[in-house]
């Protein structure tokens, strides 16, 4: 197992330099940059001042130098560039439209990102295992209909709408404002209980509101495969056998029906976050959704690149979750090497 980790460790290293060229070339891709797009707005304007100082900027982060060796200065493998000395050294880069560096306008978006991505994966399983389970082992019963109703109600209404729903009903009927991770009185404070209560108590809602896409598709899926597994005839041979229902549904079709389950957190935890974007606008969320859509609408390209190298590190990291859960779960799976015969 630990030999195993270790090589999916090692394989992450190559992924990640990929992943990163590929998000520099679509960074890349609209012509200009926020400073040439400011330089061309100040020729207009006729500031020859500023436009010496937006040029100084311009050779400060090397974005005057060919393609290939921006990109080689933005990883931190090529010297020379002043201002920027890659990510590989721990410079995040600056961001051009906030005038502050990538990290300090990260400082409180990633972790109140990872936060809230944490808590909609809890909930999203917590939620639709036991209602996956429920419809399968009930199938066509009142309550097999009426979550089956509930889940196309959950695919089909966008997040971003079911959201300004429940601020209107929080609003007229409650008169609650669940916009927000916490209290405004807490925005500039220092962490402590009352900060951290507040926040949990704020996560309630943008969880929901973020995860019951997912939830209902898991639903639907778990249903769909354990109902196939109850079928086949291992189980009727159980059945004959003696097996109770409850012992038999846990040791064997449960336990084939969850790789697929568990196979979808590595595609999960990248989706809510840019499944999310539009939500947290809606919401006034601080996470990194509405600064990923501001930092690409200007071109702000440290900025966005990395978030999307976030988001990329994310996805492998929970490639990585679900791919040891498969092998502990299903002894079918080698972590590494041949089955043995």
């Amino acid at each position: 197992m630990l030999l195993y980790i270790a090589k999916r460790l090692l394989t992450m290293i190559p992924t990640l330099f990929v992943i990163s060229f590929l998000i520099f070339v679509v960074i890349e891709l609209p012509p200009g940059d926020y400073l040439s797009n400011q330089i061309d707005e100040l020729k207009a304007q006729g500031e020859a001042t500023a436009i010496a100082k937006v040029e100084f900027l311009r050779h400060e982060y090397a974005l005057d130098r060919p393609f290939l060796e921006r990109y080689l200065i933005w990883v931190g493998a090529w010297p020379g560039a002043h201002g920027f000395d890659g990510l590989l050294q721990g410079n995040w880069g600056w961001s051009f439209e906030y005038d502050r560096p990538v990290n300090e306008v990260l400082g409180t978006a990633l972790p109140l990102t990872i936060l809230l991505n944490l808590a909609t994966v809890i909930f999203v399983y917590i939620v639709s295992f036991p209602i996956g389970i429920y419809s399968a082992t009930r199938q066509y019963s009142w309550g097999d209909y009426g979550f089956t109703l509930l889940g196309y109600l959950g695919l089909a209404i966008p997040n971003f709408l079911l959201g300004l729903i429940m601020l209107f009903v929080a609003n007229r009927w409650f008169g609650l404002s669940i916009g927000g991770l916490m209290d405004p009185k807490f925005t500039d404070q220092p962490w402590s209980m009352d900060k951290v209560m507040s926040v949990l108590a704020h996560l309630v809602v943008p969880t929901i509101v973020i995860g019951i896409g997912g939830t209902a598709g898991m639903i639907r899926r778990l249903r769909a495969n354990l109902l196939d597994e109850l079928h086949k005839q291992y189980v009727v041979t159980g059945r004959a056998k003696g097996l109770g229902e409850r012992r038999l549904l846990v040791k064997y079709p449960l336990r084939m029906a969850l790789n697929p389950f568990i196979a979808d957190i590595g595609s999960l935890l990248p989706s809510l976050v840019s499944g999310s974007v539009i939500v947290s606008v809606v919401l006034n969320l601080p996470t990194v959704g509405p600064v990923l859509l501001d930092s690409l609408r200007s071109q702000d390209q440290f900025l966005a690149g990395f978030i999307l190298l976030f988001v990329a590190v994310l996805t492998l990291i929970g490639m990585l979750i679900s791919d040891l859960l498969l092998g502990l779960l299903d002894p079918r799976i080698r972590l590494g090497g041949r089955a043995r015969k």
